[in-house]
């Protein structure tokens, strides 16, 4: 038996040739041109014989020169992709070098000259006229060399890493054939189990990018590789599919893009490629009205995913020849995904108004006309169809293909509701109506809000969703899921999972390093004051009290600059960049201040850190407002006001460190962030959201780092589990559970159906007509229930509201699932969504006991550091089904016992050395005979003045009292020059707080 490589190229190629190739020598090949020339023509000749007649009488025997010249010539000026796509033209003649297959079969010509293209295969394809290197096999279309394979066999002791080799140290990208997007468009490494590929050659900086199936198969859950092949080799996937000539033909034509202002090939990876196929072969088999959910890892390139579906969905033809769709539409809020899409599609076609995105400036009028225009791909919020849908034209006999983008955000709201509703098809949603009524269709009033309601329920036959997530939720599951009837569970369509990106590396384990610290303190009281005070409360604000403390955040800082500075800033030859979570918008300020006065107090170790801070709206502190479109300024003076100036700050070597309170924790994309430091709690899909922040790969980039001071390493693992693998929903949401959260509200009795009825009959009235005392009747029959509402115990309240914000949830999420015939529960699902906002907030008093504590003790401690490990296990979500509400009571106990029960969940073992300074300090200063004289001086001077002139000398004073008598707690006062600025610093700030009350 033959098994060296010779054999694995023979049956490569006797595979090809059997299908569809035909095998060419080195003879015809010009080595200097780097082409078949007579190939090219022969093509041309057969497929477009006018056009090359006309060529040859205007060049005579010059012909097949003049057409390489101008091959060349148009390739070295835009490329071989842009030059197979769109041909050349040459005096006025158009002369194409590949056909595509098209999408109808209605025009005989247009599939024969598909047919037409030959597809070559070379064994040993000598490239170099300076040299007598090979290639093992070089395939060509129409003559043109466009992708090159190095084969490599372990049972002669090499594998795909030594083709790599081959490819990065013995072939030398100048030449003709491997000159970026001139000839060879793709690089395959080849062994018995692996395939690799590239689409640039670098010489030693080449990189290579899995391109296998996963251990499992494509589109399931499992690990990096490719699973047994019983019926031949296990990369044969490659020849018998990618390579197959409507598969190759397919990915030049749709896949292939060179986006707009960038030397960059992109090639799909293989779970794009297969998912794009997946999906259309079942649009295809079963039209429209389907689901699809896509769970695919953060960093897995959805966006490219999402571009090539929506090309394809919007050009797509049954199997009568007519397009399946009338226009997709993509629901994305990520601003990036406009023009990445818009790039890549018009790569594939340049066509004006081919994409229309409606964006910011276009408002929801923008959506209205899109639609009206049947524009073919609609890119924009889910919002804008809140305002949008109004004015739409009726939808008949319209079909529609919706990609959502982060699909476990948004999607069972009244945003998702309308989006469905106002995309119905009118006339079929009557008709099915009529049906179930057992009516004729011309006796159902679809101008009655009732039957609008129920014809807009459910899902519907005009309407197919295509869900992206890398984290689903129960939810997300049920609604986009497809249920398998052999295990009951709803499950994705296609798979592209955590494990199997981590383990091919296209995203990095941003659990590996981990570290955790956990906050220890102690809080006591300095007043004889003790109120009693809501205890759930009390505690929130004690430990606020602690984490806002001006200690806290500076002991925080320290830590955090201390490893991005030794650490950190380092990564990524030396580019590396880190992103600090607050768990609020007053914090975040001040870490972004704290970090500022580190860079000022620490110039010669800080000369090249940059910090920015983002957060949304105004935050008051300290007396002072705060904006992040004022606070961050760049190296020439100007404002960093908007998001695409801070991404594009952010990304540049002036700034290393980004602040975040609530922002860029999900949809941000910068490959060069290393570290992260989490200061907030994090939970589910919120944690992975935000540590896959780190993840994107890059150049040097081989790990990624976390400090979180909040969470534990099993709150972590419990958060990233679930999306691992695959992510399954283990049954369904029981649709009665309206009814059963129906009875429980009624069981308050404080309306009754009559006050349901009147008030849907004024509401429905007014949307016909409204006159100037329908607002008011509706508020007024509300009114006796928010009356009686009030007569409740606290504990009777928050159940009752709790009903009632289920019951809303259930309504709206269950139909738009399932068609709920029932006018009733509508009425009062209308009626809900109004009492819930008449009913008076909780009024619990606020509390304020800042003045009466003071932080004593405080540490930092190491509770864990190393890699946490997931279980290599797929998971399954249950529905919600509760119909009871989680009260916390609030039960009330004195301050001094709540501080007792915090500073015991908080407890360490605290020496002198952990006594916080501060509170010495603060002690002494209160007892201080001058302390009125102090406090005259904060009532009547601004923070500056107190904090930078007044203070500065009692401070010494008290510090230098405080070091005689207890030498070790306060020595790094005055050994740390830095350290006594900032203590100094935090302590004015908070005695002049103190001071003011």
């Amino acid at each position: 038996m033959k098994d060296n490589e010779k054999r694995f190229e023979e049956d490569i190629e006797s595979h090809l040739i059997n299908h569809e190739y035909r095998k060419l020598s080195m003879q015809g090949y010009d080595v200097s041109k780097g082409i078949y020339l007579d190939i090219l023509v022969e093509f041309i000749k057969k497929t477009q014989s006018k056009s090359w007649e006309r060529y040859e009488k205007y060049y005579g025997d010059e012909a097949p020169n003049k057409l390489y010249r101008r091959l060349e010539d148009s390739i070295s000026h835009h490329g071989l992709l842009h030059v197979l796509r769109n041909g050349i033209k040459d005096m006025g003649i158009d002369l194409f070098i590949c056909f595509f297959k098209p999408e109808s079969e209605l025009n005989p010509t247009l599939v024969e000259r598909y047919e037409g293209n030959i597809l070559g295969v070379t064994r040993q394809f000598a490239y170099s006229p300076f040299n007598n290197n090979t290639i093992d096999m070089v395939l060509s279309i129409n003559g043109i060399p466009f992708i090159a394979i190095e084969l490599k066999n372990q049972l002669k002791g090499q594998d795909y890493r030594n083709a790599m080799h081959q490819w990065r140290y013995n072939r030398d990208p100048k030449e003709l054939i491997f000159r970026f997007n001139h000839r060879i468009l793709v690089y395959f490494a080849v062994d018995l189990y692996e395939t690799w590929m590239t689409t640039e050659l670098k010489g030693t900086d080449t990189h290579f990018l899995p391109f296998n199936q996963g251990s499992n198969g494509s589109g399931v859950s499992g690990g990096a590789g490719n699973p047994q092949n019983p019926y031949g080799y296990t990369t044969s996937y490659l020849w018998e599919d990618i390579l197959s000539k409507a598969s190759i033909i397919d990915i030049l034509h749709r896949f292939i893009s060179n986006p707009k202002d960038s030397k960059k090939i992109i090639f799909p990876r293989y779970h794009q490629y297969d998912v794009v196929k997946k999906v259309l072969a079942d649009v295809k088999d079963n039209g429209v009205g389907q689901k699809y959910l896509i769970e695919h890892s953060a960093g897995s390139g959805k966006s490219n995913s999402i571009a090539w579906i929506a090309y394809r969905l919007a050009s797509v033809h049954d199997i009568d020849d007519k397009p399946i769709f009338d226009s997709v539409i993509i629901v994305t809020d990520r601003v990036v995904l406009d023009s990445q899409l818009q790039d890549t599609i018009n790569g594939f076609e340049h066509r004006a108004g081919l994409v229309e995105a409606i964006d910011d400036k276009k408002r929801s009028r923008g959506l209205t006309e899109a639609i009206n225009d049947k524009k073919r791909i609609i890119i924009c919020t889910i919002q804008k169809f809140l305002f949008a849908y109004k004015d739409f034209d009726e939808m008949e006999g319209r079909k529609f293909a919706i990609i959502v983008d982060e699909a476990h955000q948004g999607q069972t709201g009244a945003s998702a509701k309308t989006l469905r509703r106002a995309l119905i098809d009118k006339k079929v949603a009557i008709k099915e109506y009529a049906e179930m009524e057992g009516i004729e269709e011309d006796e159902v009033d679809d101008t009655d809000e009732l039957v609008a309601e129920v014809l807009a329920q459910g899902q519907h036959s005009n309407q197919s969703f295509f869900a992206f997530t890398a984290t689903p939720k129960n939810k997300t599951i049920e609604l986009f899921g497809r249920r398998n009837p052999s295990t009951g569970k709803y499950e994705p369509f296609h798979v592209y999972s955590m494990r199997q990106a981590i383990e091919e590396g296209f995203i990095l384990d941003v659990l590996k390093y981990y570290t955790t610290l956990q906050d220890q303190f102690k809080i006591v009281r300095t007043t004889r004051d003790n109120p009693e005070v809501i205890e759930g409360q009390a505690k929130r604000v004690l430990v606020r009290y602690y984490k806002e403390h001006g200690f806290t955040i500076h002991k925080k800082t320290e830590l955090i600059m201390d490893n991005f500075l030794n650490n950190g800033q380092f990564r990524i030859d030396g580019k590396a960049k880190a992103m600090v979570i607050a768990d609020s918008r007053p914090n975040a300020v001040r870490y972004y201040q704290a970090i500022q006065e580190y860079i000022r107090n620490n110039p010669e170790i800080t000369s090249k850190i940059g910090v920015l801070v983002a957060f949304s709206g105004e935050v008051k502190l300290d007396g002072k407002s705060y904006r992040e479109a004022e606070m961050n300024i760049d190296s020439d003076g100007h404002l960093i006001n908007s998001d695409k100036k801070l991404r594009k700050a952010f990304r540049s070597d002036k700034f290393n460190i980004l602040v975040v309170a609530n922002k860029y924790q999900t949809g941000f994309d910068e490959p060069l962030l290393h570290s992260m430091y989490v200061d907030k709690k994090l939970h589910g899909v919120n944690a992975v959201q935000t540590l896959s922040r780190l993840n994107r790969v890059y150049p040097g980039k081989v790990d990624t780092f976390v400090m979180d001071f909040v969470n534990t390493h099993e709150d972590m693992k419990k958060s990233f589990q679930p999306f691992f693998e695959t992510t399954y929903l283990d049954g369904q949401t029981d649709y009665n559970r309206v009814y059963d959260l129906r009875t429980k509200i009624h069981s308050y009795m404080l309306y009754n159906d009559q006050d349901v009825d009147l008030f849907a009959k004024i509401k429905i009235d007014a949307a016909k007509k409204q006159d100037d005392k329908a607002l008011g009747r509706v508020t007024s029959i509300l009114k006796p229930v928010t009356d009686q509402y009030l007569e409740l115990d606290e504990k009777q309240k928050y159940e009752y509201r709790d009903l009632l914000r289920k019951f809303n949830h259930a309504y709206s999420y269950i139909t738009q699932i399932v068609r709920i015939n029932d006018k009733e529960l509508f009425k009062e699902f209308m009626f809900i969504s109004y009492l819930i906002n008449l009913l008076p907030k909780d009024t619990a008093e606020k509390i304020s006991i800042d003045d009466k504590i003071n932080l004593e003790f405080a540490k930092l401690k190491e509770t864990y550091k190393g890699s946490i490990e997931l279980e290599k296990t797929s998971v399954d979500l249950k529905p919600e089904q509760s119909v009871d509400a989680k009260r916390k009571p609030k039960s009330k106990d004195t301050l001094q016992s709540i501080i007792d029960k915090v500073n015991e969940q908080y407890m360490g073992q605290f020496t002198d050395s952990d006594k916080v300074i501060i509170s010495g300090i603060f002690e002494m200063f209160m007892n201080d005979p001058e302390v009125k004289k102090y406090a005259q001086y904060a009532k009547e001077n601004n923070p500056e003045m107190f904090i930078k002139s007044l203070f500065p000398d009692k401070f010494k004073d008290i510090a230098l009292r405080l070091f005689t008598e207890n030498h070790e707690s306060f020595e790094k006062l005055f050994t740390d020059t830095s350290f006594y600025e900032r203590v100094m610093d935090a302590m004015a700030k908070e005695l002049y707080k103190k001071l003011r009350k």
